[in-house]
Parts: C-alpha cells; sequence; structure tokens
C-alpha cells in the first residue's frame, strides 16, 4: 500500500507533455477541476474523461501506475459512494433491511465516484509531468502579481514545492520504519481497531522524528547557502511561452466552452 502513494512524484520521460510550460499545465489542472462541478451530466463526465484519457496517452505515463495512486483512497472512496447511495432521497429502487436505495442516489454516488477519480488521475498527471523546479518556477510566475500587495509569492511557492518533495521522501522513510518494526516482531494486524491503534505509534513516532530531522537539514542547508527568498534571484533556466503552449491553451479554452455548453444539454 505504502508504494502505492505516487502523488508528488515525477515520472521522467519524452513527451510534448513534459515539454509545456509549467504555467499552462498549472492553468489546464486548474480548468479540468472546475470542469467537473459545472454540472453532474453523462455528456460532461464522458468528455473529461476522454480529454484526460487522451493526455494521459500523449504524457507516455504507464495508465497501470497512475491507476496505482488510486489505491491508498480507495476506502475512502468506496466509503464515500456508500453513503451517498445510501442517504440521498429520491425514487425508490431497492429496500433491504429498512435501507431504501433511490434511483438518484445510485446517480449520485456514480457521480461522485467519477468525479473523485477524475480528479485525483488529473491533479497526479501535473506532478508525473512537471519537476519540482519547474512546478516552483511555474506558480511563481503565475502569482507574481500578487507580490505588488506584499504577499510573499516566491516563499509559497517553495513551500508548496517542498511538501510535494517530501511525500515520496517520507513514504519511502514509513516504508523503512515498518519493515524495521515488522523484523523486530511487530504485529498491526491482530487485536481491535484500538488496539491495532496503538501499535502505530511505533511508526508515527520515529516517522514524526525522521521529517523534524530532515526540515531542519534543509532549513541548515538554505541558510548555509544564504538563501533570503525571491529577492534578486535570476533563474538558470527562465520560463518562456512557446508556439506549442499558444496551442495548449487554445485547446484548454475549447474544453471549458465544450464543458460550458454540455451543462446546458
Amino acid at each position: 500500500m505504502i508504494k502505492d502513494i505516487t502523488i508528488g512524484q515525477y515520472y521522467k520521460t519524452e513527451s510534448i507533455l513534459h515539454q509545456l510550460d509549467a504555467r499552462v499545465k498549472l492553468f489546464a489542472t486548474m480548468i479540468f477541476v472546475i470542469s467537473l462541478f459545472i454540472e453532474r451530466n453523462v455528456f460532461n463526465y464522458v468528455v473529461a474523461g476522454t480529454a484526460l484519457l487522451c493526455l494521459i496517452l500523449v504524457s507516455r505515463v504507464p495508465i497501470g501506475y497512475m491507476l496505482r495512486g488510486l489505491k491508498p483512497i480507495a476506502v475512502v472512496l468506496l466509503f464515500s459512494i456508500i453513503i451517498n447511495m445510501l442517504f440521498t432521497p429520491g425514487i425508490p429502487l431497492i429496500t433491504f433491511l429498512g435501507i431504501t436505495i433511490t434511483i438518484q442516489g445510485i446517480k449520485l454516488a456514480i457521480y461522485i465516484g467519477c468525479r473523485y477519480v477524475l480528479l485525483i488521475l488529473g491533479s497526479s498527471l501535473m506532478t508525473f509531468t512537471t519537476t519540482p523546479n519547474e512546478l516552483t518556477d511555474g506558480l511563481e510566475k503565475a502569482f507574481a502579481p500578487l507580490a505588488k500587495i506584499k504577499m510573499p509569492v516566491h516563499e509559497v511557492a517553495m513551500m508548496m514545492s517542498i511538501t510535494l518533495r517530501f511525500i515520496p521522501i517520507l513514504t519511502e522513510e514509513l516504508d523503512k520504519i515498518t519493515k524495521a518494526q515488522l523484523a523486530r516482531g511487530a504485529d498491526f494486524e491482530e487485536g481491535n481497531l484500538f488496539h491495532r491503534m496503538k501499535g502505530y505509534v511505533p511508526i508515527l513516532v520515529p516517522l514524526f522524528v525522521a521529517a523534524i530531522r530532515r526540515a531542519n537539514d534543509l532549513a541548515l542547508a538554505m541558510e548555509s547557502r544564504c538563501y533570503q527568498g525571491g529577492q534578486s534571484r535570476t533563474k538558470m533556466k527562465p520560463l518562456q511561452y512557446k508556439k506549442r503552449d499558444a496551442i495548449a491553451y487554445a485547446i484548454i479554452f475549447t474544453y471549458l466552452g465544450v464543458m460550458i455548453v454540455g451543462a446546458f444539454l
């Protein structure tokens, strides 16, 4: 399960999606997420799913590798689907042990499930095709106008990038700690829920200690290099829009237009 956590990881390969400007991918992700909340209908979800599938194929990221990232949230996803299916009023379809499942509940559960899956896959695709450095530069450049109102844009972008970079690192650390505890005879499966939760304490405590130690080491490394935020800093590879980015923006706005029209069908 731990190895199935893929959020925040970068998949290195050669594709058109990897070559796009980070700002384009950030904007596309934002539009994609917003489009999923425009209206619940079959047309919009088919368009969103088809568009995402095409992007995954263009990115050359293995579909199996992307779907693996859904395993850690499978329980939450299943719980949300069941709750919406059981407690949504409407036209009764099935009544079992005093519990009524309605047609509207089944439709809502399907929509919610599809929305969660598309949200996770769409957001993961951005991190799979964008390096942490590119993501930091893209965020800083995209929110540069906010610096005029004294917002620390560079610092916020740096913190978000470091957070995403730490996810796979802490995941690997968690895997090592779990294996070490299992080698010492720890058992996380036997006993009631309280006993099993208590058994995870020997894992969580070292994990928090490791996270704090890594954060402290990173802070010392940045201070030793006289890091002063974004003041008077230059970029070795400054972001510049190219023809492919303009084409990508046109495709994004076309997709948004189709989704808006589909909301009225």
